[in-house]
């Protein structure tokens, strides 16, 4: 039977369609021409510029540092989610638990957003670092949960009865057997909030204070005021290139398999 060439053609188009702008940023950022309407040369003018703008890489510390933040805040409780979701997974309080969690994976940004700065102007917070370090590790933890909850899904839980078994508490258990075991899974959602955190425009653009602006925020306004346009396609080449990394370094720890327990046969003359 003959195959229909409708779906090859529908996702070459799909992809065409998503990728396509992305090929055209990237090759726009070393073009010597200023529009991207024609081609002036090759060159690495704009990547010279963008390396000597200071307003640039101040945003770029604030969003390595909020990032930063988010991370270490999001696998700490995250995790520690993860791991009472999987504990108690059939009580009803973390049915509860579970919504809560699951909640900030669907709820529209923009929504979120508004939330978030309703909620610090009526506790009396203002808008600054802190806040928008507040409102990433809010919907940082999301996706770290859920990756170190699917990590713990083949979790083998014979290994931290053996432990037990050999002496160790509850904590030495934790942090020599289970830790170690799940620490791909921790690492893979840090990776993956970090840089969640990182493109963050949004939920930032309702929190973020005066002083206090991301490199998201800054590559939005150097579009609608600065002369100097090909300077984002670099900047926008360099992120695109940052997060790519990391993504892949995510799926990679993702795919690590955990050792399984194995019962040891016992020796010809031991007791059994």
């Amino acid at each position: 039977m003959k195959r229909s060439p409708i779906p090859m053609t529908v996702l070459i188009l799909v992809l065409i369609f998503l990728y396509l702008p992305i090929i055209v940023l990237t090759v726009n950022s070393f073009n010597l021409a200023r529009f991207g309407g024609s081609w002036g040369g090759f060159t690495f003018k704009w990547y010279q510029e963008l390396v000597n703008d200071h307003q640039v890489w101040s945003s770029v510390v604030n969003s390595l540092i909020i990032a930063a933040g988010a991370t270490v805040l999001s696998c700490i409780i995250g995790t520690t989610a993860a791991l009472a979701l999987h504990k108690w997974n059939r009580s009803r309080l973390q049915t509860v638990h579970y919504g809560l969690i699951y909640t900030p994976l669907v709820v529209p940004e923009i929504l979120m957003g508004i939330s978030l700065l309703l909620s610090f102007t009526a506790v009396g917070i203002s808008c600054g670092m802190t806040t928008i370090l507040l409102a990433h590790t809010t919907f940082c933890v999301s996706y770290v949960t859920m990756t170190v909850l699917s990590r713990l899904q083949d979790f083998d839980d014979s290994l931290i009865e053996a432990a037990r078994d050999l002496g160790a508490n509850a904590w030495g258990a934790f942090f020599r057997v289970q830790l170690p075991l799940l620490l791909p899974g921790v690492i893979s959602g840090g990776l993956l909030a970090f840089t969640l955190s990182i493109d963050d425009f949004v939920i930032t653009f309702f929190v973020a204070g005066p002083g206090s602006s991301t490199l998201p925020l800054k590559v939005y306004s150097m579009i609608k005021h600065s002369p100097k346009l090909p300077v984002i396609n670099c900047l926008s080449t360099l992120m695109l290139l940052f997060t790519f990394v990391l993504v892949l370094a995510s799926r990679a720890l993702q795919t690590v398999k955990q050792p399984k327990a194995r019962m040891r046969k016992p020796m010809k003359g031991s007791p059994t």
